[in-house]
């Protein structure tokens, strides 16, 4: 299979993958949501991981790739702890106490450190037009983040608990985007990768929640397993794949503009299914971000294209 080529959100190669994860990613949120219940997040969590890394292991098989990474492990373990075990955890422990939307609002800070990681550990620079595009796009964050907070029943002090979690979530998952530029990473196929350490992943969950909460709890609602299967599948073996792709095609600071598109999504799809309604703050909010997703978009050169699988 043949990774290389995209070079900027002009081509489709690029594009359509980008708006295809945006999409299926602004859904996650409600989707999370449902799952916590009867099963512990941290046992979601290593459910949702084990489902991925079987479906992943599918997509390498079928695009003909191999399985060996030769010494990648270590790499693949790091990936797997920041990514898929210290994000998500703090992401599905963040809302125990607050909104998905205000999660999802939170989450969209992620270019910032995308941005800042990428300059300090590979020299990534960005042009005065990202930055810029940043900055508006931020201010839009920031009447988001005003509107959430309005309406968000939850008191205070449960308030900054889950504000914090989720602020964890988002340096771990920072962390674990640049590791796309390190040089064992780039010189390895996505696929394999990904599969290693979403198993890995799977395998530190499940071993955190058996020291933590106990034994594995099972839910008997088809409902929770239906959305498991979505959340592995789609949202975590499919859209991982087509993000890290995008991370090596364009760099790590415009990839994460996905994030900044998709609270504006969540909360779409919170207007249809839940009844979430639109207030001038969040018109306001949701109208910024994607003019400063405009502006940044126009700027800079994307990175060199990733090596073939």
């Amino acid at each position: 299979m043949n990774e290389a080529a995209p070079r900027g959100f002009r081509d489709p190669a690029v594009l359509l993958p980008f708006l295809l994860i945006t999409l299926i990613w602004s859904s996650t949120w409600i989707v999370i949501k449902d799952q916590l219940g009867v099963v512990p997040p941290v046992w979601s969590v290593s459910y949702r991981f084990l489902i991925a890394g079987a479906a992943m292991m599918l997509i390498v098989r079928l695009g003909g790739m191999s399985l060996a990474i030769g010494r990648g492990h270590g790499l693949a373990a790091l990936l797997g702890l920041l990514q898929f075990v210290l994000n998500y955890n703090f992401v599905y422990a963040s809302e125990l106490y607050i909104t998905s939307g205000l999660a999802a609002v939170v989450f969209a800070l992620l270019v910032v450190p995308n941005s800042g990681l990428a300059w300090l550990f590979f020299g990534e620079k960005v042009s005065a037009r990202f930055l810029l595009g940043a900055l508006v796009a931020m201010a839009g964050v920031g009447l988001l983040f005003v509107q959430e907070i309005r309406h968000s029943p939850t008191p205070t002090g449960e308030v900054l608990l889950g504000l914090g979690l989720v602020f964890i979530a988002v340096l771990a998952a920072s962390a674990s985007n640049v590791m796309q530029l390190a040089g064992g990473m780039k010189s390895r196929p996505v696929a394999p990768m990904l599969d290693w350490a979403m198993l890995y992943g799977a395998a530190m969950d499940a071993g955190w929640a058996w020291a933590t909460v106990g034994p594995p709890v099972i839910e008997r609602s088809l409902g929770y397993w239906l959305g498991l299967v979505y959340l592995g599948v789609v949202a975590s073996a499919l859209a991982f794949w087509l993000y890290y792709r995008i991370i090596r095609a364009i760099g790590p600071a415009r990839a994460a503009w996905s994030s900044v598109l998709i609270p504006i999504l969540a909360m779409a799809i919170s207007t249809a299914f839940e009844g979430y309604r639109w207030s001038p703050l969040a018109i306001g909010g949701g109208l910024l971000a994607v003019a400063g997703l405009l502006i940044a978009l126009r700027s800079g050169k994307a990175a060199p294209p990733p090596p073939s699988e």
